[in-house]
């Protein structure tokens, strides 16, 4: 699903589920970050439980960011990673359970769109240094200055993918910094940790998923727990709704498009490489104090309130005078469901069904056309009646000066006064005719040739200002539906054979879809098997079409998925004889890697949008290749390439602690029940792990810029989830016991306008009854003086927090019946009473013989040594970090950069560089 283009129609459409995030911000006293002290109350006036992490939406933006300097190793990107964890943390501060979900092996289903997106990313890349190096040299031949060309490895974020040496270390490193952090941060003193890594099959969102539904199944389960959930995909408020949970919120970044981007040729901001003209920098600042530095601003976050959505969506499919009991629950399933139409990861969106162009409303509209009948003998009788009428009087006819004239009066027509108006608004009649009684499929007959009631497919004019690609379909003259399918199957539309094929693995798909949004996964095996989806005007006689999916079928293995999913060009983080299988000719299964293919906009504007028509993997022939170069995988690739399971850590503080340890003390290899009065009613099985986190056992850093764990006292042990017959259905409804949220929703806020007239305002916040701060005069003419005019904000003060308020750095929120006591300087410290010591990765070592210097930016002073930085800081390397005393030459891990004491791979090792 489109993100931007659903996530922006849902804001627009439902403003009050956006609340802005209130983040505390790290003090600062003489260049020293204080720590963030996360067991104190959530600044944003609401306590969660549990938090889950999309991890694959952190790692992204963390090894390849677009609006900042990519990291120069793999080791700034895991501090990165850890760095965006922690900032994570500290705006939910989670009281009960922190789950780290990074995608496993993914469904054959999700492997298509994998696929597709692996192979278009290696295309763009060379068709993009080629283009650019082509540019470079008609720049350079025409007298223009250029800086010169960097020679730098590039990160192929391919290796983002199960099963590789990056995925397997990070795992490592995920150990290392939550051991670190139930060691040292008290707002992680009495948190579950569950990390669920990509050895474990599954893309993360949904093994969160299924980590709910089967709690919720579990007689233990808090039915008023409050979830957040960190994502940034489209498909996560669906599966927050799915799960029928009444507090469930989203976090995720604002979606800012079009940020500028310096031009990767001249390094100037303001033009694209296509534009540049190699003219000479301009100076940046006084003295160019700016030259290397570019435009950054820290990317802000945003809580999506799906309890509030839910007020929404009961506003508004909420339907009188039905045949049968109306249930909420059941029209927000039908609302998911509506949704799979318009895009998902595993199914290509209706032909006519564009989320830009009102595709949702239009659904919803006919929903509530279509239950209304349902079951009722009177409005079939009625709606069979309006119909006689309608072929015995046209539909709509124009009145007043362009009403029709008999023949006889044609000698003496009407004067014609202020047509402009009488257009317009025979204009607005038809359109709500259209849009009340008109659906996406009746307007045209199944042949593509206009249906006698007239009205439109789809406007030929798009509402965006910038030109359309050429659309050979043209949706909205007649012959459509045969022009669809010869253009994208290359078939007859009279071919009803085949289109019965494409409908039958559309319904399937939807199948598909539902279940694995409510149940899990019904098939690891199924895909829906065509590029394109067919017409809603095909899908008649579906009820009978089979939609059983065959049981007991398994998950691929980690390289096994990266055969089916990478090009050729990432072939270097798989092992020889495999990689050779991508390249050689006389391959049995070269065709599966296309080095060109086409891509088809299919109406987009955009190449990243369109559809790449790849040839699609079979699997038998790819596993009959694969049966030849088994054998020389080696022990370290056999152990990459198995599939594992979820790890739980506890601290000493937590009450599983003691439990856990007295298991590995037993030495029983056995399955263990999880006590749930120990753990906040989690419930599952507990099994020795072979690389555990032990109390008293020093965790060794996978990090050379981080030292090891020599006092640890957390604990790690491997969790499996309570297990279900493969025919158990998990309820969709709300538990027993649920509280519903109280409502956000005041009787105007649907129309965005009070009774009495004044613009309509969405309630900012979590707390309902919070009242605005109001300064007296005082406070204004303080701020006035204190303040300073020229910051380039309109008006006075702007978005400034005001004195007083939460958001201010040195106030806390007021409780019932506290006065606000500001904060001193001298009290930054956290004064919680219990606190383990700084955590590793924050503190500083000592000085060494020969180190280099710090950085000018984590810095740190001896003399505030009783603060706690919260940067990397360290010393000693290339880059100015702490260097580990072993030589980890041995670890036989890559670099991306200079940042590492060990020499670079060779040209034929694991990563590529251009």
């Amino acid at each position: 699903m489109g993100v931007p283009a659903f996530f922006r129609w849902l804001s627009r459409k439902y403003p009050s589920i956006i609340v802005n995030c209130v983040e505390e911000k790290a003090k600062e006293c003489n260049g020293v970050k204080a720590s963030i002290d996360t067991s104190k109350p959530n600044p944003n006036e609401v306590e969660f439980d549990n938090l889950y992490l999309d991890m694959n939406g952190i790692i992204h933006p963390c090894t390849h960011p677009e609006d900042k300097p990519a990291p120069k190793n793999e080791d700034e990107m895991m501090v990165a990673i850890f760095e965006y964890i922690d900032r994570i943390f500290n705006i939910v501060r989670p009281r009960r359970l922190l789950y780290m979900a990074i995608d496993g092996v993914a469904p054959r289903a999700k492997m298509n769109q994998q696929r597709s997106r692996r192979f278009r990313a290696s295309k763009e890349g060379m068709e993009a240094a080629e283009e650019k190096q082509k540019i470079r040299q008609e720049i350079l031949a025409k007298g223009g200055i250029l800086p010169p060309e960097e020679v730098k490895e590039r990160f192929d974020s391919n290796c983002i993918t199960p099963g590789t040496e990056f995925m397997d270390n990070l795992a490592k490193c995920l150990r290392y910094y939550i051991a670190d952090r139930l060691n040292s941060d008290p707002g992680w003193k009495n948190l579950t940790v569950i990390l669920s890594d990509a050895s474990a099959p599954g893309e993360g969102e949904h093994k969160i998923m299924d980590y709910i539904r089967r709690q919720r199944a579990q007689p233990n389960h808090d039915p008023n727990t409050h979830h957040c959930l960190c994502g940034a995909d489209a498909d996560l408020i669906m599966l927050g709704l799915a799960t029928h949970e009444p507090n469930f919120t989203i976090i995720r970044e604002e979606f800012k498009p079009n940020k500028p981007k310096p031009c990767s040729l001249c390094n100037q901001m303001g033009h694209e490489v296509k534009d540049c003209q190699g003219l000479p920098r301009e100076k940046q600042g006084k003295h160019d104090q700016f030259a290397d530095s570019l435009p950054t601003s820290e990317q802000e976050f945003i809580f999506i309130r799906l309890c509030v959505l839910r007020e929404y969506l009961e506003r508004e499919l909420t339907m009188a005078s039905l045949p049968f009991t109306f249930d909420f629950e059941r029209s927000i399933d039908d609302w998911v469901f509506m949704c799979f139409f318009v895009g998902n990861d595993f199914l290509p969106h209706l032909p006519s069904l564009e989320i830009r162009e009102g595709a949702i409303d239009r659904l919803v509209n006919i929903y509530k056309n279509v239950v209304h009948k349902t079951g009722d003998n009177f409005k079939r009788r009625q709606k069979e009646k309006r119909k006689r009428m309608k072929r015995d009087h046209p539909s709509f006819i124009p009145g007043g000066q362009f009403s029709p004239q008999a023949l006889g009066n044609r000698s003496s027509p009407q004067a014609i006064s202020n047509p402009r108006q009488t257009a317009f608004e025979m204009r607005m009649h038809d359109r709500q005719n259209s849009t009340t009684s008109s659906s996406p499929n009746t307007s045209l007959t199944s042949d593509g040739t206009p249906s006698p009631a007239g009205g439109i497919k789809r406007k030929a004019e798009d509402s965006d200002s910038e030109p359309e690609p050429e659309d050979n379909i043209r949706l909205w003259e007649a012959g459509w539906k045969q022009r669809y399918y010869k253009n994208k199957f290359d078939v007859d539309a009279s071919d009803e054979k085949f289109r019965r094929k494409v409908v039958q693995s559309y319904v399937e798909g939807l199948c598909w879809v539902l279940r694995y949004y409510y149940q899990g996964c019904a098939s690891w095996n199924w895909y829906y098997p065509f590029h394109y989806a067919p017409f809603a005007s095909d899908f008649d006689g579906i009820a009978d079409m089979p939609s059983d999916f065959e049981k007991g079928s398994k998950p691929f293995k980690p390289l096994e998925q990266l055969m089916g999913v990478f090009p050729a060009a990432s072939g270097n983080f798989l092992p020889p004889t495999w990689r050779k299988l991508m390249t050689d000719p006389e391959s049995s299964i070269i065709d599966f890697y296309p080095e060109d293919f086409a891509i088809d906009l299919n109406g987009k504007k955009y190449a990243w949008q369109g559809v790449a028509l790849l040839p699609f993997v079979d699997e038998r022939r790819l596993r009959a290749a694969l049966e030849e170069v088994y054998p020389d995988l080696t022990p370290e690739e056999n152990r990459r390439n198995s599939l594992g399971g979820d790890v739980i850590f506890v601290g000493k503080h937590h009450p599983l602690c003691d439990f856990i340890v007295e298991l590995y003390k037993s030495k029983n290899e056995e399955p263990v029940d999880m006590p749930p009065e120990l753990c906040h009613g989690i419930q599952g099985k507990l099994t020795l792990n072979e690389n555990a986190v032990l109390p008293d056992q020093t965790v060794e850093s996978p990090v050379p810029m981080l030292r090891d764990l020599t006092q640890n006292s957390a604990v790690s042990i491997s969790f499996k989830d309570p297990q279900f017959d493969e025919d158990f259905v998990f309820k969709a409804i709300v538990l027993p016991g649920a509280k519903k949220p109280p409502p956000v929703l005041k009787p105007g806020d649907w129309e965005k306008n009070s009774s009495d007239g004044r613009p309509w305002r969405p309630q900012l916040g979590f707390n309902r009854d919070r009242k605005p701060v109001h300064l007296d005069q005082s406070a204004f003419r303080t701020l006035g003086h204190s303040i300073p005019r020229e910051r380039g904000m309109p008006g006075m003060y702007a978005n400034a927090v005001p004195l007083g308020a939460y958001g201010n750095p040195y106030s806390r929120p007021l409780l019932s019946g506290q006065q606000q006591i500001p904060k001193l300087l001298s009290n930054l410290r956290p004064q919680d009473s219990w606190r383990g010591p700084t955590p590793l990765f924050q503190q500083s070592p000592q000085r060494s013989a020969g180190a280099a210097p710090l950085l000018a930016w984590n810095r740190m002073l001896p003399s505030q040594s009783q603060y706690q930085p919260s940067q990397y800081q360290g010393l000693g390397g290339p880059m100015g970090y702490p260097q580990r005393p072993e030589d980890r030459m041995d670890r036989g891990r890559q670099a991306y950069g200079p940042g590492r004491p060990y020499p670079l791979p060779p040209p034929s090792g694991r990563y590529s560089w251009n």
